[in-house]
């Protein structure tokens, strides 16, 4: 053969063995992943680092929020090879169909045969540990470290809040989440979600072809995770597990405020739970007994139940007469009974003695000056419509039908009905002060949440200003609140119209007040009680009040549901909180007996 016989012939050999390998290689790419699959087992992973969520202290640095690590047991599925599945089962306690119901999902769902799916969430590191020493038998199969929220303390679950896995809908509305995540709820943990869920990190891994997983790029591609930050809360632990506990077999609340900051020192809702219930691999199964319990411990009272605001709501009648000019500290009027209802023997009192009697006429007669004015009586559904305007917007100037500015998530409002109210109701120009004069004894369509009930004891206790509640002192460990918790709020009111008040709510707590179960040795409590209509079952109790007279430590709101008269229940409640604080010990045993023997929840 010549050499250019030769020639094709070797090109021929060539271009027939390189055909052979395209088809081999189509073969392989093309109508089977077998290989596919063992290439990927070669291919880099990417790891998720989750960040530990950021502690939560009290206002004296006891811990209420910490963490607890535990492991989410993650498949890759494109990495999963043929495996015993009874063996990994018996391994990892589940059933054959519970382990195959896991699988289809990792699988089906968008992307994830791509991505690791949890096939067990949060166990605990003994489980794990026990787990993870059989796993290098089961490629695909791997750990994943998380950490769960402890409430050491087991208090304040609805002013803590909790932690959950994030929803759909959360992760189509913020591209920061995703699967798996997790998110604050509620309170404090909801309200400063950004600042405690820290920064995700990530590490990059291959696995080669003896199963060995190593770094990609020696590490320098990965990014540690950054943990949450440390918050302050102004909450005092102690006072809290006071509260509830003296709150123990009854519905209501207290809410417990330093006047001068406008931190929270106590939030109870009774009843309450261990906010322990709400974490790891039961609390599904608590969530539902909790929400079912008739009694509404999931339901924040102080913030999110909405009452009549009855005979505390006096106090700021009193103050915004005072202010228009409806009255004077020294106007008196006489207790008419006829108009309506009122209990004690004062007849024709001032200011100062119609607070400390409550005296239901004269503050009908007070809001009847403050809705008519000195107008020339011409057309009374005229001035009913102007003077409820002044009448509204000075309610609204102590708080009442907002929100506060409170950085507590989804309190309510409360309501206080204006012209446009009252013009859907009865029709425009067909009411006037005859038609809504329940309001100026805190009756009728006025509603109010305990927390703004105890703001308006700020205001008082301030002689005229507030900063809006808040829950967290401190944002990162010596550092301060939020800019707008560190404003004051100025009433226009002025501020010698409360000396008047301030003496009334004295005097309510003195000898032969209303509200003389609050009263304390060697600590000047200034109070209001009130009694909440509730027809057709028992009224509300309610107490508010601040101490000491002179530059007031706390303020103070109690409810308690269906036990009546609020100078009865609440305000030896509300003493018995003050001396917690102020004094860290309680002088009269008998008084915190009869409240912790008192049982209210099938009244």
């Amino acid at each position: 053969m010549n050499l250019e016989g030769r020639r094709f012939t070797l090109i021929l050999i060539v271009s027939i063995i390189g055909i052979i390998y395209m088809l081999r290689l189509l073969s392989l790419q093309v109508t089977t992943d077998k290989w596919q699959n063992k290439a990927s087992a070669l291919a880099e992973k990417e790891v998720i680092i989750y960040p530990s969520r950021g502690l939560i202290y009290d206002r004296k640095g006891r811990v209420l929020v910490t963490n607890q690590t535990v492991y989410d047991l993650m498949v890759l599925p494109r990495q999963v090879d043929p495996f015993d599945t009874s063996a990994f089962c018996q391994l990892v306690n589940l059933s054959i169909e519970e382990l195959r119901t896991l699988l289809k999902k990792a699988v089906t769902y968008p992307n994830v045969r791509y991505k690791p799916s949890p096939i067990i969430k949060q166990i605990t590191p003994p489980e794990y540990a026990a787990i993870s020493e059989q796993l290098y038998k089961y490629p695909g199969f791997f750990g994943q470290p998380r950490t769960l929220r402890v409430y050491p303390q087991q208090i304040g679950a609805l002013m803590l809040g909790d932690v959950g896995e994030v929803t759909k809908e959360t992760i189509e509305d913020n591209p920061y989440y995703r699967r798996g995540d997790y998110i604050g709820l509620g309170g404090i943990e909801k309200a400063y979600e950004v600042e405690l869920r820290g920064k995700r990190g990530v590490k990059y891994v291959f696995r080669d072809n003896l199963g060995i997983e190593r770094n990609v790029a020696g590490g320098k591609l990965d990014s540690s995770a950054v943990e949450g930050t440390q918050l302050i809360a102004t909450i005092d632990a102690e006072l809290q597990r006071y509260g509830e506990k003296l709150m123990q077999n009854k519905r209501g609340c207290i809410v417990a405020i330093e006047p001068s900051t406008g931190e929270i020192l106590a939030l109870v809702s009774a009843p309450t739970y261990d906010p322990n219930l709400l974490v790891g691999r039961a609390r599904g199964h608590n969530f539902n007994v909790l929400s079912r319990d008739v009694q509404k411990p999931l339901f924040n009272r102080a913030t999110q139940a909405q009452y009549r605001p009855g005979s505390i709501f006096k106090l700021a009648q009193s103050l915004t007469a005072l202010q228009v000019g409806a009255i004077t500290p020294q106007t008196r009027i006489q207790c008419n009974r006829a108009i309506i209802g009122c209990h004690g023997s004062h007849s024709y009192d001032d200011l100062e003695m119609a607070i400390v009697h409550s005296c239901n006429p004269y503050f009908r007669g007070v809001m009847q000056r403050v809705v008519e004015g000195d107008r020339d009586k011409t057309n009374r559904f005229r001035d009913a419509r102007l003077g409820l305007d002044i009448w509204q917007n000075y309610m609204k100037g102590f708080g009442f039908g907002t929100n506060l500015g409170t950085d507590i998530p989804n309190v309510k409002t409360g309501l206080v009905p204006g012209v446009a109210f009252y013009d859907k109701w009865y029709g425009e120009y067909q009411w006037a002060f005859s038609t809504i004069y329940s309001l100026s004894i805190g009756e009728g369509e006025m509603q109010v949440t305990p927390l703004q009930m105890c703001n308006l004891a700020c205001i008082i206790a301030n002689r005229g200003w507030y900063v809006s509640p808040h829950t967290v002192r401190q944002i990162g460990l010596g550092g301060r609140p939020r800019d707008e918790y560190l404003i004051r709020h100025q009433l226009p009111i002025d501020t010698s119209y409360f000396t008047n008040v301030v003496n009334a709510m004295e005097k309510v707590v003195g000898p032969g007040g209303t509200g003389g179960r609050a009263k304390l040795k060697n600590i000047t409590v200034c109070g209001k009680t009130g009694t909440v209509q509730n027809e057709p079952r028992e009224d509300h109790a309610v107490f508010i009040c601040f101490a000491p007279k002179e530059n007031p430590k706390i303020a103070l709101s109690v409810y308690v549901e269906n036990a009546g008269f609020g100078g009865t229940w609440s305000a030896p409640i509300a003493s018995l909180m003050i001396e917690k604080f102020l004094n860290d010990s309680i002088a009269d045993p008998a008084k915190e007996k009869r409240i912790l023997d008192a049982n209210f929840l099938h009244q």
